[in-house]
């Protein structure tokens, strides 16, 4: 019987926000006993550093100089992973709306996505991982083992970051939240660098009508048997 123990893959999850893609990629990590890559995260920390260095991102040396010094580590948690950038842990600041905004007009800047791009590869280097994203399987590991590409309706993705923020006691309504949504989308599909779409040998997987547990299960099959995206 194959044993998903034998080689450790690489495992692409990528889809817009709110698709379910970052959750069900942290279970599935835990259930494979994989290292769960947020990568997403990682471009949240560089719009930290920048807005805690006043820095212009139309100013490219200081952006430079930024990537060149900048530490960003993921360190696992059993209640979630933790990110720290420069030794500090962000982990719920780079969560923030601010950061959030920021985070996807900094992730098309060239300079920066390199840079991160690098990282991540560096990381997943030796397989057993799983990274979500908007560009794991087009171009951070376009060779991965398996890649999904996951989908979900407009409104069940804004009522999902709805109750996310409510959780936090993060006074959002719903419309706004589905305006932020459309943006993001708009906004993450047309950029000139690595822009969000779903790869050609992608599995898609529309999650509007699927719990996390179903997500999960749905993927986890998929990989037991052993067919690579």
């Amino acid at each position: 019987m194959w044993d998903i123990m034998k080689k450790k893959y690489v495992i692409a999850i990528d889809g817009p926000g709110a698709s379910g893609k970052s959750t069900t990629a942290k279970a599935l990590a835990r259930k494979l006993k994989y290292i769960y890559i947020d990568t997403g995260a990682m471009y949240r920390a560089c719009a930290l550093c920048s807005l805690e260095n006043s820095i212009n991102l139309k100013d490219i040396p200081k952006l430079i100089t930024m990537l060149e010094n900048i530490d960003i580590k993921i360190l696992y948690s059993e209640k979630g992973n933790k990110i720290f950038l420069n030794g500090n842990d962000v982990s719920q600041r780079i969560r923030e709306a601010d950061i959030t905004k920021l985070s996807s007009e900094i992730a098309k800047i060239d300079i920066v996505r390199k840079k991160m791009v690098l990282l991540q590869r560096e990381i997943g280097k030796n397989g057993g991982v799983i990274m979500d994203g908007r560009d794991i399987g087009t171009v951070v590991f376009p060779n991965a083992d398996f890649k999904f590409f996951m989908i979900a309706n407009e409104k069940t993705r804004a009522l999902r970051r709805w109750k996310e923020a409510a959780k936090k006691g993060e006074n959002l309504s719903l419309k706004d939240i589905e305006k932020e949504l459309i943006w993001r989308d708009a906004n993450d599909t047309s950029r000139k660098i690595s822009p969000l779409k779903q790869a050609e040998d992608a599995i898609p997987v529309d999650t509007s009508n699927m719990t996390i547990d179903d997500q999960v299960e749905f993927l986890f099959k998929i990989i037991m048997r052993g067919k690579s995206a």
